[in-house]
């Protein structure tokens, strides 16, 4: 327990990181109100994610503790989109396609609603 909670430190303090590099660098030469950097960002770690949940099943590492420290950690750090863009595929690709809108619905409304909410109670 001790050894996967620092791998998932670890893991998620270099995904932080990573992103914050992608984000100054992003902004360096891209100037816009459009949130760019955090799209990237975004889509990187989907795909990344994608990558590395193919390669553990292929040879049998889900358990192992690479899934902890890049899964959990890296991509956690680096986005949490990944992790809600993994669940969703899995939901769809298990036939569950109405959980799978409704938790994207949810999701994007119950969000958006949260940081307003957020924003207006701290004012």
């Amino acid at each position: 327990m001790i050894k996967t909670i620092f791998l998932v430190a670890l893991g998620g303090g270099i995904g932080s990181a990573l992103r914050y590099i992608t984000s100054i660098t992003v902004e360096k030469y891209y100037v816009s109100v459009f949130p760019l950097a955090t799209l990237i960002t975004n889509v990187l770690g989907c795909f990344l994610i994608g990558i590395a949940i193919t390669q553990l099943d292929k040879f049998d590492l889900m358990n192992s503790n690479f899934k902890w420290f890049f899964i959990t950690g890296f991509c956690g750090g680096y986005t949490t989109f990944s992790a809600f863009g993994l669940e969703n595929i899995n939901l769809l690709q298990n036939n569950h396609s109405g959980l799978a809108f409704l938790y994207i619905g949810l999701s994007i409304t119950t969000g958006l609603l949260a940081v307003w909410l957020g924003l207006n109670i701290a004012k």
